[in-house]
This record gives C-alpha cells, structure tokens and sequence, in this order.
C-alpha cells in the first residue's frame, strides 16, 4: 500500500471541514481555469477540464465558482491569469523525495515561499533531475468503497488500460499510464461505478520507511508547502504504516 496515497485521501477527506478549505477551492478553480485555457471550455470536448469540474464539484466547489473558472479560461469572460506550471524538487526530512508542481502568475514568488517551507520544516531544495527519476507519472482515479470488492473495481477497469488497483482503506486507486486515464474513468462510469477523482499524478518507483516522528517532520513539511497559494500538488516517496498513520490522524 503507498503510505502517501492512503494519507493524501485522508486529507482530502478532511479538508472540506478545516480552516483549509478556502485553499482547497482557490486550487480546485485554478485548475479548472488551466484546463479551460489549455483545452478549451467545453468539458465533454475536454477531458482534462471535465475532471477537473468533476473533482471541484465532489469537493462541494459552489457551480457559480466553476462556471466562472471555465469561463475565465477559455476567454468567455474577462479575468483570466496567466497561470504557469513550475516543478521543484527537494528533499524532506529523512531523506525523502519531494516533487513540488506550482501554478502561479509570479514565478518569483512561487520559487520563494517553496524555499521557505523547505528550509523552515528541515528540507532543502535539489537541483533539477535529482529526484523526479524516482517518479513515474501515472493516471490516478480514486474509486470510494462502499459495497465494492476490489474485483469489482479490477473488472471494470482491466481492458480500459488499468495496470493495479490498490487498497487504500475506504477508498481504491486505480492505477494507469496518463493516456488512459480517460478510458478508465469511462469504464467506470459504464459500470456505474462512482469515483472521487480522476487525474495525473506522480507516484513514487522506491518508497521510504518513515515512523512516527519521521512521519510527522515529513507531514509537517507538505503542510507548509501546501501552505503557499502557489503550490498545486506535493508527491512524496514515502511510506507509513498503517498503526502510525491511526495514530497522525487521531
């Protein structure tokens, strides 16, 4: 089980009732904006964007919000930024991996609030190509339990181009390459098949071991970067046990 992925569903979970949720949108819309700009505003002509609404609205994003980010984005209406994608690498305490992807309109500022929050939590910044070797860049569909077995889910999913499906505790993920992300959240949705999110993600090829107080310098760490207005995703190639992540989340 990756310890990262289990965690990562765990606050997304949780997000909706923190002080973090104000965050959780303004990334959510921004990437709405992106998918817009990039692939146009039509989201069944778009299935990057048509994810993106997807998860803003599962994540309880108001329509308004979204149909504004859609709109902004693919030049329907005024107001669009010139958002950029950046990708930093550093290392997190006990010497886990960190891929840092930005989306910002100051490239400056972006670069300064990641080198703080590494430098402040005990990491540091690497230099380019040092770390993303030991990602793979992967298409992520996370599927909630509910009733379903993982053969369920693993039936949908094999011929669409699903390489494994995971058992992550309430929810599945599905693993494919990025070229099949979308014909594996369609398989889904013809099996009637509910699913939280569809994306590309990076996931780690080695994981680290981490225990209880690794575990929680390196989380301390993803939270002040996750901070910053500027940084859309953290991965990390870590991995924590079941009892210590019981334990974080208590």
């Amino acid at each position: 089980m990756s310890g990262h992925s289990k965690w990562a569903t765990t606050k997304h979970k949780k997000a909706a009732l923190d002080s973090k949720r104000g965050k959780l949108f303004a990334k959510l819309i921004k990437n709405i904006e992106v998918a817009a700009r990039t692939g146009g505003p039509d989201p069944e002509g778009n299935p990057t964007l048509f994810d993106a609404i997807t998860k803003a609205r599962k994540s309880s994003v108001p329509i308004d919000n979204i149909e504004r980010a859609r709109k902004r984005g693919g030049g329907l209406e005024a107001g669009g930024a010139d958002w950029q994608t950046i990708m930093y690498e550093g290392y997190a305490p006990g010497g886990v991996a960190v891929l840092i992807e930005c989306l910002t309109d100051n490239r400056n500022r972006a670069a300064s609030e990641v080198r703080v929050a590494l430098t402040r939590n005990g990491g540091s910044l690497a230099d380019p190509g040092s770390v993303s070797y030991m990602f793979n860049r992967k298409g992520v569909v996370i599927v909630p339990k509910g009733s379903l077995t993982e053969d369920d889910v693993l039936m949908a999913v094999l011929e669409a181009g699903a390489e494994e499906v995971n058992d992550l505790g309430d929810n599945y993920e599905v693993v494919s390459e990025p070229t099949d992300l979308v014909a594996v959240r369609t398989a889904l949705q013809d099996a009637g098949i509910d699913y939280e999110s569809a994306e590309a993600s990076f996931l780690p090829t080695m994981n680290v071991p981490l225990d209880e107080e690794g575990a929680r310098k390196v989380f301390r760490l993803i939270d002040a970067l996750e901070d910053s207005d500027d940084v859309q995703n953290v991965y990390a190639n870590f991995d924590v046990g079941d009892d210590i992540m019981e334990k974080l989340e208590a």
